[in-house]
């Protein structure tokens, strides 16, 4: 081929490789981040990235763009695989119009989403934009929606991972909200629907972006984010070890990985439960001393922490936890923590993820705050959440479930598959001092000693209530179980529902209480 049309090419994927050009690449390594194509390139396996669009432009003339053509028009997309695995990627890049994006640039996006739900493969975008690019008017606004529309039709379908390595702002945080997970890098991602200078301007409070809308503030206060990581390298590594749990679409589930079993038996959490009812303990605890090793992945870590979620694996196997947490308000449930459990349940039943629940929980947490704050509404998406999910469902109650708390905490009555307890479990409409108090009042009152009446009635509740027999002779409880010997039952029993089938009725789609 003449060297003049090979050399005419080069040039154009040369100059596309440059993206702003290496003064504004300088200035994005300055502020300690990679640049688009440096994202990528770290992101997928080595040679393994097929770029599509590279020679892409904006098609705008007006205020002067016509003379600010650059490749790629701000966003590289294309395809690789991820420890051997098929992704769909795109990255913009903040070098070219600071990311803003354009007509053409939400073109390129959609193409890639779209193949990603042809083919079955999970899709991957990675956010560093300053939002609708302003000389595109409509068209920019028009190529959001394309997005939004793109991200609610693959929902359930395939994975979408959203990671924020940059600004995030306006109309352009509503597609990572639809997404599946968020992750954020500390101190240089930030996302809000309007900025510190508009939120002056109507409100008068002033506050920077990383208050408004970093990583701390969505990751603590808000739920926005489901994982923060130092860096832009961390982050990267974050979304491969969280794609690492997940199937490649609705179709599949997730490979096991080889596992050789063994005796299985785990003693020390025969001595984890305090002999004090009220004394708290840390459920990471029993979640470690039943998993695999070192194969717990926290989502939500550091929001509403009186509940746990995150994947881990059983011999090899991908699943899902959910776990009350004693630790943080004695592990009731609240509004932040409903829908945080029930959010991610709705994901791993959309991608046949089998979910494991451990219970310790006294009820839902009172007071004005919570039921002026829907704790009704909120609390009815566990519920409903748990009862919809179709996937394997197994329950361990480790020591209070109290109330409906028990009911919504997957119980036997919502559909869950197996339900074991330990011999500490607590099954009951109450605790034995409040119930006491109500069953025996007038007996208590008219005793010559209240208080200690008041004790006898309890201890003779809690004989009666407070252990997991009452519910096992009902077969609300499969079986009453030893601590040590959780994980081996939790391997055979999911081993067992791994071909569980459920038929449900026709219908569109259920009415969830949002």
């Amino acid at each position: 081929m003449d060297e003049k049309i090979i050399k005419k090419l080069d040039d154009r994927i040369a100059l596309a490789h440059l993206g702003g050009g290496e003064k504004r690449i300088e200035k994005q390594h300055a502020k300690k981040k990679l640049t688009a194509r440096e994202r990528v390139e770290y992101l997928l396996d080595e040679g393994s990235f097929e770029e599509m669009g590279i020679l892409v432009t904006h098609r705008t003339h007006e205020f002067g763009m016509e003379k600010q053509q650059f490749y790629g028009d701000g966003v590289v997309t294309g395809y690789g695989t991820i420890n051997g695995r098929l992704v769909y990627v795109f990255a913009q890049d903040f070098t070219v119009f600071g990311g803003a994006l354009s007509e053409t640039h939400a073109e390129k996006i959609c193409k890639v989403m779209d193949l990603a739900v042809k083919v079955g493969a999970p899709i991957i975008g990675l956010n560093d934009s300053g939002g609708a690019r302003i000389q595109d008017g409509v068209e920019s606004l028009g190529g959001y929606a394309d997005i939004f529309h793109r991200n609610v039709q693959a929902s359930g379908v395939i994975p979408q991972l959203s990671a924020i390595m940059g600004p995030c702002a306006g109309g352009a945080v509503y597609s990572p909200a639809i997404t599946d997970f968020t992750l954020m890098v500390e101190d240089t991602s930030y996302m809000f629907v309007t900025g510190p200078n508009v939120v002056k301007t109507v409100t008068n409070e002033v506050v920077t972006s990383e208050e408004l809308g970093g990583a701390s503030t969505h990751s603590t206060k808000s739920g926005v984010a489901h994982v923060t990581s130092a860096n832009d390298i961390l982050c990267l590594d974050d979304v491969k070890q969280l794609l690492s749990y997940l199937p490649q679409s609705n179709k599949e589930t997730t490979k096991m990985l080889p596992y050789t079993l063994n005796d299985e038996v785990r003693e020390h959490l025969d001595a984890l439960i305090p002999a004090s009812a009220n004394q708290p303990y840390d459920m990471h605890k029993v979640i470690n001393g039943i998993i695999d090793e070192d194969s717990f992945f926290e989502i939500h870590k550091d929001f509403a922490e009186n509940i746990i979620v995150g994947f881990a694996r059983i011999a090899g196997r991908s699943i899902g936890i959910v776990a009350n947490q004693p630790m943080f308000l004695a592990g009731c449930l609240d509004v932040d923590s409903s829908v945080k459990g029930a959010r991610f349940t709705r994901f791993c039943d959309s991608f046949n993820i089998p979910l494991l629940v451990l219970v310790d929980v006294p009820g839902f947490l009172p007071g004005t705050d919570q039921e002026w704050n829907a704790i009704i509404t909120n609390g009815a998406k566990l519920l409903y959440a748990l009862s919809e999910a179709t996937v394997p469902k197994v329950t361990v109650i480790t020591r209070k479930a109290y109330g409906g708390a028990y009911d919504v905490m997957n119980s036997k009555h919502i559909g869950a598959d197996f339900n074991f307890a330990w011999p500490t479990a607590e099954i009951a409409v109450m605790g034995a001092k409040g119930a006491a108090e109500i069953i025996f009042r007038k007996e208590i009152l008219s005793a010559e000693n209240p208080e200690e009446k008041w004790k006898e009635k309890e201890a003779d509740y809690a004989d009666k209530f407070a252990d997991p027999y009452r519910a096992a002779r009902r077969g609300f409880i499969d079986e009453v179980i030893l601590p040590k010997n959780t994980r081996r039952k939790l391997i055979k029993v999911f081993q067992m529902l791994e071909g569980k089938e459920v038929d449900r009725p026709k219908r569109k789609h259920g009415n969830i209480p949002l």
